[in-house]
């Protein structure tokens, strides 16, 4: 069963009621009785902060109470989440995580926080499809005809950064074909694409929402998604479990809170959430960004955390990739 069933299966219980108070919440009044911060441990713009924004307003509108973005950026999203890890755990500072939440604890070995000890999953709020695309004039059209073309001359690829999630596909896409291919990072996707439509680097793996506009202006031609499935929005584009059996990849986005929260709370949050990604235009600009909502349970979160830490570890170690700030 791929990372996306087990997903949705997980996301089937998310329209149980929140369980009621106890104790000290109870005393305090029902959840939320005071603005909740929603941290995104990145700069504002790009499609993660959109769903942010909109998650946020959302959940104002549901709670009577705002729900406010803060943006802590730094040091690959650890600067942020430390602070939602040191935050009090009374569900009033929550915290966006992406891709980079599970990658950290390996790339990052002196991070200030254990991200499993300190932080506990809300749910997972979205997955959006990372596309490898290449200059026009490359001599492949597909990815069964990249990786022909990979094993008769040495090939490089350009992604956002080391340690991001398109460097590491490139790196498991390495590890298990075989391929010599160099990874060339840049400081952002946007930085990469004039080398790329230029042909200095032939390749590039970069959010599928990020690249199509290139795609269709012909500067780009698509090659592979790197998830198991077809992508809805663009389903003519053929992924690399077709030819690479097994090879699954997705950016992510989430939210996290502080561990010892208590559970009734994270509940709360996330059943809410599930409820805002099942809206009809929650889900329309979502599609727009391209990005699909993902929800799941709280325990279900925390048991893709996990294990997509234990996926990415040895992938890292292969790589070699070392944190750049």
């Amino acid at each position: 069963m791929t990372q996306r069933r087990n997903l949705l299966k997980a996301a089937g219980v998310l329209a149980l009621p929140a369980l009621p108070y106890s104790g000290a919440t109870r005393a305090q009044g029902a959840y939320p009785n005071r603005p909740v911060r929603l941290v995104v441990p990145f700069g504002a713009g790009g499609a993660t902060d959109i769903i942010a924004r909109l998650v946020s307003q959302k959940l104002t509108e549901l709670w009577g109470q705002s729900v406010v973005v803060d943006y802590k950026p730094g040091a690959g999203t650890v600067l942020g989440t430390d602070f939602v890890a040191k935050s009090a755990p009374d569900g009033y500072t929550l915290g966006m995580v992406i891709t980079a939440h599970v990658i950290n604890p390996s790339l990052r070995p002196t991070m200030p926080y254990d991200t499993l000890r300190d932080l506990s999953g809300v749910s997972l709020v979205a997955i959006s499809h990372i596309l490898l695309a290449a200059t026009p004039g490359l001599e492949a059209n597909n990815l069964r005809e990249l990786i022909a073309l990979a094993k008769s001359r040495p090939l490089s690829y350009a992604t956002p950064g080391t340690g991001t999630a398109m460097h590491l596909a490139g790196e498991l896409f390495k590890t298990q074909t075989g391929l010599d291919l160099t990874h060339v990072p840049y400081r952002g996707g946007a930085a990469a694409y004039p080398d790329v439509i230029a042909g200095r680097v032939p390749l590039i793996f970069d959010p599928m929402f990020a690249s199509m506009g290139h795609v269709r202006a012909g500067k780009l031609k698509a090659i592979a998604i790197t998830s198991a499935e077809r992508a809805a929005s663009n389903p003519e584009i053929g992924t690399f479990a077709e030819a690479v059996p097994g090879f699954d990849v997705k950016s992510i986005s989430g939210i996290v809170a502080p561990s010892a929260t208590p559970r009734e709370i994270v509940r709360k949050v996330s059943a809410d959430v599930g409820r805002v990604l099942a809206m009809a235009d929650v889900k329309s600009r979502m599609a727009e960004v391209g990005m699909e909502p993902s929800p799941a349970t709280p325990e279900a979160f925390d048991a893709f955390i996990r294990r997509e830490i234990e996926r990415w570890a040895p992938v890292v170690r292969a790589s070699g990739a070392k944190a750049a700030d």
